[in-house]
């Protein structure tokens, strides 16, 4: 069992070594820290830049999945994780957390347990709550999570091929469905299926009050698997936080639209703290 983090995460850094604030990139399901490529370039100049790949979503971190799977039952495994590559690098200045989708909710939980590691949270589809709960629409019913496990448990390839299409939304550049259709495809069934169960059955809305940390909440306009209601949810109950609604399509606008993603992030970091809301 590998126990150094920036190992067993495939930890990279790179932009300006030297500068005084850290970018941390926090991967979404079931791609690696390559999806991250058309943002960077923007921050290298002026950031440290810290990429990383989950536990159980490449090759080479898949047998470290499997002896620890108890430890990815919830996506809080994936915040120690985090936390512990933070712990390792012990790097001076500012940490600006910037996760996506499950990225997103990882590095609140990690902002909770230690606020005072993270400057600031950029989070970027993100939803506390998939499944759909009286008043709360999360976008998904019992029989969209059940289908989504059957598909999967039926066939992967077919599946990861209908999800990437649906979470790019961008049919004009099918190279991006392929790649993340690849992805998603050679993460194995029983690993798959462990991940999306932490995902889409967690919960943490009841945990967004905690979070101290000021936050920006990017929701694409268009976003099958997150609705803008769940995007205004955040914005109502995280603390300190902003909400910018991009033009982009997909679930994964970095990909998609990263031109946008880097203006709002530019935006948000360009704010005089003393008169920012």
């Amino acid at each position: 069992m590998q126990t150094n983090p920036l190992i067993r995460n495939n930890v990279t850094v790179t932009g300006n070594t030297a500068a005084t604030t850290s970018m941390l990139f926090v991967n979404g399901l079931g791609y690696d820290q390559h999806f991250w490529q058309q943002v960077t370039p923007a921050f290298a100049r002026d950031y440290r830049l810290i990429l990383f790949d989950h536990v159980g979503a490449t090759p080479a971190t898949l047998e470290q999945y499997r002896i620890q799977q108890a430890r990815y039952l919830n996506i809080s495994g994936y915040a120690t994780d985090l936390l512990e590559i933070c712990a390792e690098l012990a790097l001076p200045g500012e940490m600006i957390l910037v996760g996506h989708s499950l990225g997103a909710m990882v590095g609140m939980l990690a902002a909770i347990e230690q606020p005072a590691r993270f400057s600031k949270l950029i989070l970027l589809g993100a939803s506390p709550c998939y499944a759909n709960d009286r008043d709360y629409h999360g976008g998904f019913s019992k029989q969209d999570i059940d289908g989504v496990y059957d598909a999967v448990t039926q066939d992967q390839i077919v599946w990861s091929r209908q999800l990437a299409r649906v979470a790019m939304g961008n049919r004009s550049k099918p190279a991006l469905v392929e790649a993340f259709a690849k992805s998603l495809a050679r993460i194995p069934q029983e690993i798959m299926l462990t991940i999306l169960c932490a995902v889409l059955q967690g919960d943490q809305r009841q945990l967004l009050a905690r979070v101290s940390v000021p936050s920006l909440i990017i929701h694409a306009s268009q976003d099958f698997f997150v609705p803008q209601s769940v995007s205004h949810y955040l914005h109502a109950h995280l603390p300190q936080s902003q909400l910018s609604a991009i033009d982009a399509e997909g679930h994964l606008p970095h990909v998609t639209a990263p031109q946008a993603v880097v203006t709002a992030m530019q935006a948000y970091l360009a704010q005089d703290p003393a008169t920012s809301p």
